[in-house]
């Protein structure tokens, strides 16, 4: 009888603990590569996101909140920039190639909405692709109460061009706060796989005069987004509105600040692989306390293969290789604990930000990760092997009593 199929017998009869060491080996793979690509798409991805521009004009304040707000969509405005601000940059023709100006503060269903220009259709977000509206659809008029609805708040609220809504005031969704104006959808943005996914888009004067907004700030900017003609005005533009000016922010590059916020949650990351890591070694010990438990009842069959001339190394692999069998079979099935985590995770993100995360892309953690499965599976085998392989023939060959 060779090798394996000794070892395959032993696994069958044994059955209920192998699933189960195999099922602990399977979450601790599971694990270690959901918590490597999450952090590592995830950085990928919102380090890579700019929607098509270099920086972005805000309130002084934090350019981090400024990225988020203004670019991705979350977290509250710093403050606001006067019309005239605006049109101050959009007129450095010399620096500023394009200047979009927004608004925020307004929301339907938790979405929010975004006042804007329709030049941000001009504007494109990634190598040549440009925001479009789907077939049948439009982009909004300036001077018309019309919505460009994200495909992703598309999706979640079944809306579709010709339906009709009123906005709310705020960016948390309170029934209380139900705006009297009504607006239409002219057309659902084709899909970008960006935070533009999970926004409605309205003309911004039809947001900064929506009624119950102060009259004060009818003519206010929450940002506005640039694309520069060169990265020596961003330098330029950095010292000039961050480090010698007081009245606005300048926010780049992109990339950069979005960095900060891996470098601020850097210490959970880091827990996170901690965990996975010890869960990958209890795993291990689970397989060296499943196989080292089974070794008295298994005394008797060592000896009978000893006695049948198996040599005392073909023992000691025989436990090594059952023990690596296991772990096998668990890397195999941390695949399954990978894809089922990471599609949450996903979805989640996605519902959140709008940035897509590929459970499916290539990571080289989807290699390593198994590889390491299998050498705890085959040290933990060691111990017990040893024991295998100091087995007392003569006195385990007596039948016990």
């Amino acid at each position: 009888m060779s090798l394996l199929q000794i070892v395959r017998r032993s696994l069958r009869q044994h059955l209920l603990s192998t699933v189960i060491t195999a099922f602990s080996i399977a979450l601790a793979s599971g694990l270690l590569m959901s918590v490597w690509v999450v952090k590592e798409q995830a950085h990928s991805n919102f380090t890579g996101v700019n929607s098509g521009f270099d920086a972005v004009f805000g309130a002084r304040g934090s350019k981090l909140q400024l990225v988020l707000n203004s670019i991705f969509h979350l977290e509250s405005s710093p403050g606001n920039l006067t019309w005239d601000q605006y049109e101050l940059i959009a007129k450095d023709k010399r620096r500023i190639k394009t200047a979009v100006p927004i608004a925020v503060g307004d929301n339907y269903h938790g979405y929010r909405l975004v006042g804007v220009t329709t030049n941000l259709f001009e504007v494109a977000f990634r190598g040549d692709e440009k925001f479009d509206v789907e077939n049948g659809g439009y982009v909004f008029r300036p001077d018309k109460k019309q919505a460009v609805v994200g495909s992703l708040v598309a999706e979640r609220l079944k809306m579709k061009v010709g339906d009709t809504f009123n906005p709310y005031h705020g960016l948390i969704f309170d029934e209380k706060e139900k705006h009297a104006e009504i607006y239409i959808v002219t057309g659902i943005m084709k899909k970008t796989n960006t935070p533009a996914d999970r926004v409605i888009w309205i003309p911004i004067k039809g947001l900064q005069n929506m009624s119950g907004h102060s009259v004060e700030t009818s003519t206010d900017v929450s940002a506005i987004l640039v694309k520069l003609r060169g990265t020596t005005h961003g330098i330029m533009m950095d010292q000039e509105y961050n480090a010698q000016g007081d009245v606005m922010t300048f926010a780049w590059p992109i990339a950069q600040i979005m960095s900060q916020l891996f470098n601020k949650i850097a210490p959970v990351e880091m827990i996170l692989r901690c965990v996975a890591v010890l869960v990958a070694l209890v795993a291990a010990g689970s397989i060296l306390a499943s196989i080292y438990n089974s070794m008295n009842e298994r005394r008797r069959e060592i000896a009978i293969l000893r006695a049948l001339g198996a040599r005392r190394r073909t023992v000691f692999g025989v436990v090594v290789l059952e023990a690596t069998g296991i772990a096998a079979f668990g890397a195999l099935a941390g695949f399954v604990v990978y894809f089922v985590i990471m599609s949450f995770a996903a979805w989640i993100i996605r519902t959140e930000t709008g940035i897509v995360l590929n459970p499916f892309e290539p990571q080289a953690v989807m290699l390593w990760a198994p590889l390491l499965m299998l050498i705890l599976g085959a040290l933990a085998g060691l111990i017990p092997a040893t024991k295998a392989y100091t087995t007392n023939v003569a006195v385990n060959l007596i039948p016990n009593s």
